[in-house]
């Protein structure tokens, strides 16, 4: 059985970093796409980074030269590290597995939506403050 446990959240000053963990368990494999996706208040759950197993990443724009999103396979772990961090990136995180698939395309244009992937964590709040 697949599990997903977020981990590192927490408030943070703006233009500070903060990185997140995910700890994965009951999938080990090299076929998944993985990704990091938030959600504000009021507002639909997006995907901002995205990793899959040969290690391509993709970013949203929004976040691109501030987010790195890694896979340690040692400890079987996806982390988010997150930099520059402006008021507008706080939101609940979440971590996101797609198993026993090659890669995180979806269309040329767009990352892909929440219904894509069928395992999730229960979220850690992000709160970035002035």
């Amino acid at each position: 059985q697949v599990q997903l446990a977020e981990s590192g959240g927490g408030s943070v000053e703006v233009g500070g970093s903060l990185r997140l963990s995910c700890s994965i368990s009951g999938y080990t494999y090299n076929h998944y796409c993985m990704a990091w996706f938030r959600q504000a208040p009021q507002q639909e759950r997006v995907a901002v980074a995205l990793i899959d197993g040969s290690g391509t990443r993709n970013y949203a724009d929004s976040v691109k030269g501030r987010f790195n999103i890694s896979r340690d396979n040692t400890k079987n772990t996806l982390n988010l590290q997150m930099m520059r961090l402006p008021p507008e990136d706080s939101a609940m995180y979440y971590c996101a597995l797609r198993p026993n698939w090659r890669d995180c395309r979806y269309t040329p244009d767009r990352l892909p939506p929440p219904g894509f992937f069928g395992h999730w964590g229960q979220g850690t709040q992000v709160t970035v403050s002035s």
